[in-house]
C-alpha cells in the first residue's frame, strides 16, 4: 500500500509534452520500477495494480491530475498498463539474484523499462494509427528513462543494504537480549 501511495505522490510532478507528442514525460514511471526492485514481483505488481485500480475508479492520481478510465484508453494507456508487468519483471529478476547489487538492479530496471515500451509503443501506435510514428516519438523518452532507472537502481541498492529482508517481506528480528 505504501508503494501505491508513493506512485501517487510522484504524480504530483506534472508531466510535460515534447514535440507535440500525445504521451507526457513523467516521473511517475519510476514508482513501478522501485516497487519491483524493493518488494519483488508479487508485492511490487500488487502495489501497482492497487494504484491503477484507484486511478480507474476516478481518483486523479496520474500526473496532471488524470484519473478514471480515460487515461487507460488514450495514447499513454499502454505505458500505464505496462507498469504492472514492468514491476513484475523487475521483481522477478531481482528475486532470482543471490544478492541484488547495482548491476543486477540496473539490468532489472532496463528490462522493466523495455517491457513498458513493448506494451506502450504498440498501444500508442494503435491509438494514432501509425506504429512507426509512435516508435519514433518514443525515442524522446529514452534519455530521461535512462537517468530514472539509474536513480531507482541506486535507491534500491541502498534499501537492500539497509533492509536485507525487504524482498522476502520477513519481519526484522529484534536483537537477542543478554
Amino acid at each position: 500500500m505504501v508503494f501505491a501511495a508513493f506512485i501517487a505522490v510522484l504524480g504530483i510532478f506534472p508531466g510535460f509534452y515534447l514535440g507535440g507528442a500525445a504521451v507526457p514525460i513523467v516521473l511517475q514511471n519510476m514508482g513501478p520500477l522501485l516497487a519491483g526492485s524493493i518488494l519483488g514481483a508479487r508485492r511490487g505488481g500488487a502495489s501497482v495494480l492497487l494504484f491503477l485500480a484507484l486511478v480507474a475508479i476516478g481518483l486523479p492520481l496520474l500526473s496532471g491530475g488524470r484519473g478514471g478510465i480515460a487515461p487507460f484508453v488514450g495514447p499513454s494507456g499502454g505505458f500505464v498498463l505496462g507498469w504492472v508487468l514492468s514491476a513484475v519483471v523487475v521483481g522477478l529478476i531481482v528475486q532470482l539474484a543471490p544478492k541484488p547489487g547495482l548491476l543486477v538492479l540496473l539490468a532489472a530496471n532496463v528490462a522493466g523499462v523495455a517491457v513498458d515500451y513493448l506494451i506502450g509503443i504498440p498501444y500508442w501506435g494503435l491509438m494514432i494509427g501509425d506504429l512507426g510514428a509512435a516508435a519514433a516519438q518514443s525515442l524522446v523518452f529514452v534519455p530521461g528513462d535512462a537517468v530514472k532507472l539509474v536513480a531507482v537502481s541506486l535507491v534500491a541498492v541502498a534499501v537492500h543494504r539497509a533492509v536485507p529482508a525487504a524482498l522476502t517481506g520477513a519481519p526484522r528480528r529484534a536483537p537477542a537480549e543478554s
